[in-house]
């Protein structure tokens, strides 16, 4: 681009010689000359004018000003409208977890009177004027504690449950050995070998040798050692004086002094020691005497959610070992 410009007072010419980049220079320098221009009337005129008074540019500048918190006013409305909202989902999931723990403290054993619950709280839909933010700063305080108050309750029954869950795993309710056919039975038989009548200490689990036998309850190994009338035998203490036998094994697979979990395979079938043939002689002893073992293994087929409760018999006869 090429301008010429002339001097009519002084009778000369010059001319300029525009190339592509000074051409976008000369572009940009003229653009910020004249934002800087706008901003310096916007400034002068409109500020001024508010400030001061002026009728014309006051009234402009109102209008504007009004129409902006207008816009911000209704933005604000519709997000305290929408919190608003999801408040009361919130509220309505309290409400179910509320009950939900009510439920589930009865499975623990917890009195949910124990720890304060808000009152209950409903009734038909009314619709109302919005939730200001202080309104809804109280109601967020509000369900802040009841989350609090919940979380303590569902602490102490997620501990309670804790505990019965390690007390059932305790108790030998677990079948020694699966899918077999019970033999003789827990009390007085006529012994195989003598052909008298003698008490029988325990269950007889008829099953082929090699057969897994596993752990009734998780617990420690007190005894394992071959004895005349049990043959290869296991003792596993399960704590509170809770004692379960496993006799007549072919193979043993622990240790005095294991600590072994509930189902684990700790031995094989066998018929080693005082047997006329392969199976497993379950017992459980507690404070030393044998129980019906039957009642162990059927509460724990019965009853799976609940504690085992067991009492050993007082001054119990000293039983004679039994096939």
């Amino acid at each position: 681009m090429h301008l010429i410009i002339t001097d009519a007072w002084l009778a000369r010419s010059r001319a300029v010689h525009l190339s592509g980049t000074k051409l976008l220079l000369t572009g940009l320098v003229v653009s910020t000359g004249l934002m800087l221009v706008a901003a310096s009337l916007y400034h002068w005129v409109f500020l001024k004018g508010a400030r001061e008074g002026w009728p014309v540019v006051g009234s402009l500048v109102r209008l504007v000003v009004k129409d902006e918190f207008d816009q911000r006013d209704r933005f604000m409305r519709e997000n305290l409208d929408a919190m608003a909202r999801r408040v009361g989902e919130m509220q309505a999931k309290m409400m179910q977890l509320e009950s939900l723990g009510e439920r589930v403290s009865g499975l623990a054993g917890v009195n949910p009177a124990e720890i304060k619950a808000p009152l209950g709280r409903g009734g038909i839909l009314v619709s109302g004027p919005s939730l200001s933010l202080e309104e809804l700063q109280a109601t967020l305080a509000e369900l802040e504690q009841q989350g609090g108050r919940r979380s303590d309750l569902l602490t102490v029954m997620e501990s309670r449950l804790f505990d019965q869950k390690i007390r059932r795993s305790m108790v030998p309710t677990q079948q020694p050995v699966s899918a077999v056919s019970l033999g003789s039975a827990f009390g007085w038989r006529i012994d195989p070998i003598t052909g008298r009548s003698a008490l029988h200490t325990g269950l007889d689990f008829s099953a082929d040798p090699g057969t897994p036998i596993l752990s009734a309850a998780g617990g420690v190994v007190v005894t394992q050692e071959y004895h005349a009338a049990y043959g290869n035998m296991i003792e596993i203490d399960h704590g509170n004086d809770l004692v379960s036998r496993y006799a007549h094994a072919s193979r043993v697979f622990v240790k005095k002094g294991d600590l072994v979990r509930r189902g684990q395979k700790i031995a094989e079938v066998g018929t080693t020691g005082r047997s006329t043939g392969s199976h497993l002689h379950f017992e459980v002893l507690v404070q030393g005497v044998q129980q019906d073992p039957h009642k162990f293994l059927q509460a724990g087929q019965d009853l799976p959610s609940q504690t085992v409760a067991v009492a050993a018999v007082p001054n119990g006869p000293t039983r004679t070992p039994q096939r």
